[in-house]
């Protein structure tokens, strides 16, 4: 009989204890800030004047648009000295305010598109046009940690 009393306190204090220590881990030193996705750009030779005229033009519009609808937060654009020739020598930001923003991101593309470009195959083939005058090296997704 003497066993089930102190099985049972010590099941509790097992019990208190995980409690306790879930809550620190809850306790991070950081709240998760925006998603931003970075896209690397590697213009062609003697095409960066031409590159940065499209940026500066139908990218910019695409993304005033979608900071209009509350699609995105912000953008930018960074050039960068390449280390290589396979290097980027221009990056593309984009902030998003979490990853829940990029839920639906196809037909949000489409919509912006069609408002900027006219239509969605309209806008395929100006994406086909600039195989000339520059390469995309990839992109990568991230998210901010705000330190507390």
């Amino acid at each position: 009989m003497t066993g089930k009393p102190v099985l049972a306190a010590f099941a509790a204090l097992v019990c208190f204890t995980m409690a306790s220590v879930t809550a620190l881990a809850d306790d991070h030193p950081y709240s998760e800030g925006p998603v931003v996705n970075v896209s690397s750009i590697r213009t062609l030779e003697g095409k960066f004047d031409d590159y940065m005229d499209w940026l500066s033009t139908t990218w910019k519009k695409l993304q005033e648009e979608s900071k209009k609808k509350g699609y995105i937060l912000d953008y930018q654009v960074l050039t960068v000295e390449p280390r290589s020739p396979e290097d980027p020598n221009v990056y593309l930001v984009i902030t998003y305010k979490n990853w829940a923003a990029l839920d639906g991101a196809t037909a949000k593309g489409d919509e912006i598109s069609k408002a900027v470009e006219g239509s969605v195959m309209a806008a395929n083939k100006a994406q086909s046009d600039r195989d000339k005058i520059r390469r995309v090296l990839g992109s990568q997704t991230m998210q901010q940690l705000v330190l507390k």
